[in-house]
């Protein structure tokens, strides 16, 4: 306790009913969390097992837990429940199947399986957006928009406004039939699920609250609808919450969250105690003087304002360039000077921006100077060819119902069945109302497919799966059967052959590998019986991602390129912004929507990301298909404060009409805030 200072403590200390934690950037908010959780247990007396921490990503809740081990021993250690959101969610309905209508060995689709079954069942339909990109993307996000509001396919049927919805309405009522069919379920309904279970069994509803006692809930602005009810219907009457996070860094929107839900906390709890975490930890005076001023022009329901004891610090510099040429190579030269002069290493400094594209200029030249660097939010683990071949011959095994999983490896490696033949079995399998797997062993596929070699070819496959199903779910030892499995189909020499390289080859396998390992490493960690089986390993899985863990472990000597969506959690001694123009920063999209307030809180998320000197760029002219095209300085810029910069390389003021609109933005947002 003696580490918190008087408001931590304040929000660490009170238990008596709903409280929502205001913690700006870099306030501290996970040293509040992580020592509220050994207050309740240690000074409240709340058993552990009655305490759940939800929060959003893998990284997150792992470093919670970490944290609460080292503040906790024995006992009171164990049992605590800190997860995702989405892991909270397959454990509810992992407690309740047959109220979720769904079978033991359920499988969750990942995002690609997703896409195949849609766009399957968009090209049964002979639907003209089948085989349209920007057609399957909006079909993609309507849906989980749709289960993120809990609205089912029927509903969305009458709620749909343009033929574009119709059509994903109709499609959203075949794609959760086809999931029933497959035993399966969706990211999205591992929060849907459970919630509306909640809402619709009593039963469930009180046994569940019964469970927690207490609920703690990180970045909770980024919530959508499903995750706001099902934070409420957990917590019930007795209210008793902590609800942790920052309106000012609300950035995801496009993903469905809903700042707005910090201010439904007002209505729904009259009683709510609001606590302001306004000490920054992080950053020099003048970079959070900066966040304030920029933050300010957005309308706020609740006010608060970052200070530090760190000192002043470097003005903040903004520098001009001619293009983004230029701006690339003044800011690759800049970072080599600065680091040459401050004897700092490569990985203190981070270069962000608004869109992946504006990588290509800055990786040139940090290349051509031999500046080692790092792109985040690269290819996700779980996306490489190779771990999605291995994950899915244990869905398959731990689910003979997944008919994705099912075609993806039934050729792989190749066993010689055509796509007439799979046509064929998935016709007689609908036929049947069963599973292709089911389907390979079914006396009547022999007249259906009409080819004997091709049904020994299925029939063999099928007991041979079945071989391995019960060698690797009916031993306490499951990865070295899975290796068994893997040596079986000589899928080492797949892998080899597959590869462009033979330095491609060996990383595959290191991939396979480090996937084993994993399984093994959760089987041995598992605290609870229901953990230790591969099912629930397997599970999992499909909600971590492993990038998370390899990120973490690599902490090369290496200059940090992420977008600003990208930055939101990390920090860094020193930050360059680049592209500080219309339409890039803010958004051409989000100026057309009047959804500018989010794109300054992503700005405002960016400067706080700096804790010792902060470089703000932009180009006079940008390359666009080809051809450069004359730019404007963000407004962004004009909303610094001017005594804190240093602004390099301005050529020209402002013209009256860029004032006028300029001024006309600020009128707006006033007359919000005044609304």
């Amino acid at each position: 306790m003696s580490t918190l200072n008087p408001r931590q403590l304040e929000a660490m200390k009170y238990i008596d009913g709903p409280l929502l934690v205001l913690a700006g950037a870099g306030s501290g908010k996970t040293s509040v969390i992580t020592r509220k959780i050994a207050y309740l247990i240690e000074e409240c007396g709340i058993k552990p097992h009655r305490i759940f921490a939800v929060t959003f990503t893998n990284k997150a809740a792992r470093e919670m837990k970490e944290r609460v081990g080292k503040l906790l021993s024995g006992k009171n250690a164990q049992g605590i429940s800190v997860s995702t959101f989405h892991t909270l969610g397959l454990t509810m309905i992992r407690h309740e199947l047959e109220a979720a209508g769904l079978k033991q060995n359920f499988s969750i689709l990942d995002s690609d399986d997703a896409q195949r079954l849609l766009a399957d069942l968009l090209h049964k339909e002979n639907s003209p957006a089948a085989d349209r990109k920007e057609a399957m993307k909006f079909i993609i996000k309507k849906i989980s928009d749709w289960k993120n509001d809990l609205i089912q396919p029927v509903q969305a049927v009458s709620v749909a406004t343009t033929n574009e919805e119709l059509i994903a309405a109709q499609i959203y009522e075949a794609y959760q039939r086809h999931l029933r069919a497959y035993n399966a379920v969706d990211f999205d309904d591992l929060i849907a699920i459970p919630t509306r279970l909640l809402q619709e069994n009593q039963a469930i509803r009180e046994k569940w609250q019964e469970r927690v006692h207490y609920l703690l809930v990180d970045e909770y602005q980024d919530t959508n609808t499903a995750q706001y009810l099902l934070v409420k219907l957990l917590v019930g009457a007795r209210a008793r919450f902590t609800a942790v996070g920052d309106d000012d860094q609300s950035i995801y929107a496009w993903r469905g969250a809903k700042p707005e839900n910090m201010i439904q906390l007002t209505h729904d709890y009259p009683n709510l105690k609001v606590v302001k975490l306004e000490q920054n930890y992080r950053s020099m005076a003048r970079i959070l003087t900066a966040a304030n001023s920029v933050i300010g022009n957005n309308p706020h329901v609740f006010e608060k304002k970052l200070w530090s004891q760190h000192g002043l610090g470097d003005r903040i510099r903004i520098i001009t360039c001619p293009t983004d040429r230029d701006e690339a190579e003044r800011v690759a030269n800049d970072l080599i000077h600065h680091k040459l002069i401050n004897s700092r290493t490569w990985k203190d400094y981070a270069i962000l921006y608004r869109g992946n594209f504006q990588a290509k200029a800055i990786e040139t030249q940090l290349r051509e100077l031999q500046i080692p660097y790092k792109i985040s939010g690269g290819q996700s683990f779980y996306s490489r060819a190779e771990i999605k071949d291995v994950m899915s011959y244990l869905r398959l095994i731990i689910n003979p119902s997944d008919d994705s999983a099912f075609l993806r490896i039934i050729n792989t490696p190749k066993r010689g069945i055509g796509p007439t033949t799979l046509e064929k079995l998935a016709s007689y399998a609908q036929q049947r109302g069963v599973s292709l797997l089911t389907a390979c062993q079914e006396f009547g596929l022999a007249e259906a497919l009409g080819q004997k070699k091709a049904l020994v070819t299925l029939q063999e496959f099928a007991q041979w799966l079945e071989h391995h199903t019960r060698e690797i779910l009916e031993t306490t030892e499951p990865v070295p059967e899975i290796r068994k499995l893997l040596n079986d189909i000589d899928f080492e020499d797949y892998i080899r052959e597959q590869a462009p390289t033979p330095q491609g080859a060996e990383a595959r396998l290191e991939n396979i590998n480090f996937l084993l390992t994993s399984i093994q490493g959760m089987l041995n960690k598992a605290e609870s019986e229901d953990d230790k089986n591969i099912e629930a390993v397997i599970r999992k899985l499909v909600l971590i991602d492993l990038l998370d863990q390899q990120a973490e472990e690599d902490d090369s000597d290496r200059v940090q390129l992420l977008t600003l969506h990208a930055s939101k959690g990390l920090e860094y001694p020193h930050v360059y912004i680049i592209g500080l123009e219309e339409d890039l920063l803010p958004h051409r999209n989000s100026i057309d929507a009047d959804t500018v307030e989010e794109e300054r809180r992503l700005m405002y998320v960016g400067i706080t990301r700096a804790k010792q000197t902060l470089t703000l760029t932009l180009a006079e002219r940008r390359k666009a298909g080809g051809d450069f095209r004359s730019t404007m300085p963000s407004r962004f810029l004009d909303e610094l404060p001017h005594e804190e910069i240093e602004w390099i390389g301005r050529t020209s003021t402002r013209t009256p009409q860029e004032k006028q609109r300029i001024g006309a933005a600020h009128l707006a947002n006033l007359r919000a805030l005044l609304k």
